[in-house]
């Protein structure tokens, strides 16, 4: 039924619990699963001495991410099933909406992600990413809540 599934990755405990899912699905569907990590650059506080700890902080998220996708990939090759990455830099972009237009461009026919991630303030102001996700992709979405979801 799904060939081509798309599953965010962040690390976070939620994501993790999608991610096992997205896998599982993609083993019994035989599906292809792209695994995409989104690094948000924009650093809204600037040091006044100079810029050089941004460039740090961006180099840290960088290093996180290639980390984090890395511990995924590892984790769906284990399966034996086809499985790609991709990661994606913005600037102060909805990581949600990264999520939406990857899955159009990829082609995916299901998205499988954690019900919240690794957001702070932002979520309280504009929603999370996940309902973000569901309400504007053209494909179905399944969300999976982190088994520590009600601690």
């Amino acid at each position: 039924m799904y060939k081509h599934i798309l599953c965010p990755v962040d690390g976070s405990l939620a994501s993790n619990a999608g991610m096992r899912e997205a896998i599982q699905l993609a083993e019994e569907q035989d599906a292809e699963l792209l695994l995409l990590h989104v690094i948000d650059t924009y650093v809204p506080i600037v040091d006044i001495a100079s810029d050089s700890n941004v460039t740090y902080m961006i180099d840290i998220l960088r290093a996180n991410g290639e980390k984090i996708i890395k511990k995924a990939n590892t984790a769906a090759q284990k399966t034996g099933i086809t499985v790609n990455t991709k990661t994606i830099e913005s600037v102060g972009g909805r990581v949600a909406s990264f999520i939406v237009a990857e899955a159009e461009k990829w082609p995916a026919d299901l998205i499988v992600m954690g019900t919240h991630g690794l957001r702070g303030i932002s979520r309280l102001v504009m929603g999370s990413d996940a309902e973000h996700v569901l309400r504007n992709s053209k494909v179905p979405v399944l969300l999976v809540k982190s088994p520590h979801a009600g601690r």
